[in-house]
């Protein structure tokens, strides 16, 4: 990623962190893949709570653990998914989760579970402990293709 724009910004609660997943929510647009990358309990969730707020979703978005996927109506549709439970990759190809991003914002946690088919162009959000405390939050927004370079430009500049 030399030569890329990885924007860093702290966070110092869940609701700073879903403030921030708002302000990205409001420059995604269909076609838009957002991969959460992060520890159990680093806010993955919360991040996407506010990227529906910035969506304008209806509801409450929940992690979608059991389900795999769940789907939010609003300015564009969000489709929230959880590989955490994926075992095997194939599953993925089967079930054409891809298509999603076509019809929508496709937020993905846990991208690590199908790295070898996910979609080259968009955002990855790495989401790590902050040093004030255990609410706080280290997100780092890395750009993935040009879509990717965009996203990281409008936030920063927001």
């Amino acid at each position: 990623m030399e030569g890329e724009r990885v924007l860093e910004l702290a966070s110092a609660s869940e609701e700073e962190t879903r403030s921030l997943g708002e302000r990205l929510g409001r420059f995604l647009r269909r076609g838009d893949v957002v991969l959460l990358s992060g520890d159990l309990g680093s806010g993955k969730t919360c991040l996407t709570q506010g990227i529906g707020r910035g969506l304008g979703c209806r509801g409450q978005v929940n992690s979608p653990s059991f389900v795999l996927m769940n789907e939010y109506a609003g300015r564009e549709v969000l489709y929230h998914v959880d590989l955490y439970r994926i075992e095997d990759v194939e599953e993925l190809d089967e079930l054409g989760l891809w298509d999603y991003a076509e019809k929508g914002v496709l937020v993905i946690e846990w991208p690590e579970r199908g790295a070898e088919l996910l979609p080259g162009d968009g955002l990855i959000v790495e989401l790590r402990p902050g040093e004030l405390g255990p609410r706080t939050r280290r997100l780092r927004f890395i750009p993935r293709g040009v879509r990717g370079r965009e996203l990281v430009e409008a936030l920063g500049a927001a």
